[in-house]
């Protein structure tokens, strides 16, 4: 399980349910990464690397790209033309604060280098719109919630 920020292209008058489902009906294609995207990916790792330190990167032909921090678990991929942050379940408290500050961080970084709008489906809204305290206390009583179901 993971908390996950897509990263999203809205039309004028389009909501982000009818975004949603055009890229889960997407998400079925595999296409290559578009020109613009990894353009956008070649601005975007150094930047992630002066944000996180080491990361690993894997990419694939043209049909996907991936970094990884190991430290905390952040992996920023694209696939196709879907762009999207996951962090998995392992932090809370101050722990939790600091990771998503470098998951909105990153957000930033990715909104600004691919045009595109990052969507946190956890809270329903923008990430831009989120409150960052409550984003945090989400991952934390997530966290608390699978470790005490499954130890940890």
């Amino acid at each position: 399980m993971s908390y996950d920020i897509y990263f999203l292209n809205r039309r004028d008058g389009q909501s982000w349910d009818e975004v949603l489902e055009t890229m889960e009906g997407a998400a079925e294609d595999s296409e290559p990464i578009p020109a613009r995207l990894l353009e956008a990916w070649d601005r975007i790792v150094p930047q992630a690397r002066a944000l996180l330190g080491g990361v690993d990167v894997t990419e694939y032909e043209q049909e996907s790209r991936d970094l990884s921090h190991s430290d905390t678990g952040i992996h920023l991929s694209v696939f196709g033309d879907e762009v999207s942050i996951t962090v998995p379940y392992w932090h809370a408290g101050n722990d939790a604060a600091g990771v998503l500050g470098k998951v909105f961080t990153l957000s930033a970084i990715v909104e600004e280098e691919t045009g595109l709008t990052a969507y946190d489906p956890q809270v329903d809204r923008p990430l831009a719109d989120a409150s960052p305290q409550c984003v945090i206390g989400l991952m934390s009583r997530t966290t608390e919630d699978l470790r005490s179901r499954y130890g940890g």
